[in-house]
This record gives structure tokens, sequence and C-alpha cells, in this order.
């Protein structure tokens, strides 16, 4: 059933899937793994606690829902620019003055056995 969702409709699911933890994050990285364009393993990279001195303090309240649909479509729009099938995405994100920052990294992978038994034939 995955593999006749689009690209797009499995990273709005995604984001879904994400939404609860998203709100109680100001700052981290979405990554997803993606294999013949499906995405396979997915989830966040962050930190939850940060230290003024020697001070431990948890973030009070994460993105908002205006900023989780903005997030979203920039990851949604990001696809426009992925020209590979297998590798993985990183979408960075932080909140500076309560305005969203995102960035994406695209990261393609290949595999040395396959060109090798590609040339074999």
């Amino acid at each position: 059933m995955l593999e006749q969702l689009p690209l797009a409709r499995q990273l709005d699911l995604v984001f879904r899937e994400l939404k609860e933890e998203l709100a109680q994050l100001t700052s981290g990285t979405v990554f997803v793994q993606i294999r013949n364009n499906m995405i396979g393993k997915f989830g966040i990279r962050h930190f939850p606690l940060e230290t003024k001195g020697t001070e431990l303090k948890k973030n009070e309240r994460g993105l908002s829902e205006t900023h989780q649909h903005s997030f979203r479509q920039t990851a949604l729009e990001s696809l426009k620019l992925k020209c590979w099938t297998h590798g993985e995405i990183q979408f960075e994100f932080a909140m500076r003055q309560n305005l969203l920052c995102t960035s994406v990294i695209f990261e393609s992978n290949y595999n040395m056995a396959s060109l090798y038994n590609g040339s074999k034939r």
C-alpha cells in the first residue's frame, strides 16, 4: 500500500505523525530516510533541554499549529528539488523571536555493489 502513495503524501503523513512531538519543541531536525522513493525510517533529532549556567530548562511550548503548517508546506515544496531515489532529507527548524526558521539538507545514497552488478551485463 505504501508504495502506491506519492512521496509528497508520505511526507505529509510523517508530519502528521510527529505533530504532538513538534508541539513541544522549538528547534531540532526532522529526518526522513528514503529508499526507492519510499519513506522508511523517520523521526526528530532534538535537544529537549537547554541550560543557562548550571540551570536546566525544559522548553515550555513548541511549534504552534500555524508554524507546523508552514513547516510542512516548506518540506513538501522542497521535494520539487529532489532528483534521486535513495537518501535522506533533513529539515532543520528553530524558533527565533517567534519566527520559524527552516533549512533543508538533501543527502543522496548510492550502492557500489549495484554499480558493479550493473556493469557485468
